[in-house]
């Protein structure tokens, strides 16, 4: 019988920290620009979402496909003073809603943390068995 272990707990565990750690970087961006309204190319930031793949199989974690800008309305506001106002008045500011990114921050942290608590459990488990073999 041939053991296939290309994938085993610690490979996919590491692999889902890594995907929420590139996942936290980009929502920790798009909170640092939620008020960006020029992104150096005269156009307001636009909300990046990170999106994730299931390795080959299905079976063996976790990895970033891609980083892909939001393409939805940019709102508009009224803020006649602003640099970046048009002729009425009015500011195009990012597609960044602060609550939501907050909520997503939330949820990559908690997964990174259940990632954490596979490696220290499947640690205890290695441990326990040498015990035993002991």
């Amino acid at each position: 019988m041939e053991v296939n272990n290309s994938f085993g707990p610690i490979d996919i565990a590491i692999s889902g920290m890594q995907a929420q750690n590139k996942n936290m970087g980009v929502i920790s961006s798009n909170v640092a620009n939620a008020q960006s309204t020029d992104n150096g190319q005269g156009q307001p930031y636009r909300r990046l979402e990170a999106i994730f793949k299931a390795d080959d199989d299905g079976m063996g974690g976790v990895t970033l496909e891609e980083i892909a800008a939001d393409m939805s309305e940019l709102p508009r506001i009224l803020r006649p003073g602003h640099p970046d106002a048009d002729e009425q008045g009015y500011v195009t500011m990012p597609n960044v809603d602060l609550p939501i990114e907050m909520v997503n921050l939330t949820m990559a942290t908690r997964a990174y943390q259940a990632n954490v608590a596979v490696l220290k459990r499947y640690q205890r488990m290695v441990e326990t068995t040498l015990e035993l073999l002991r």
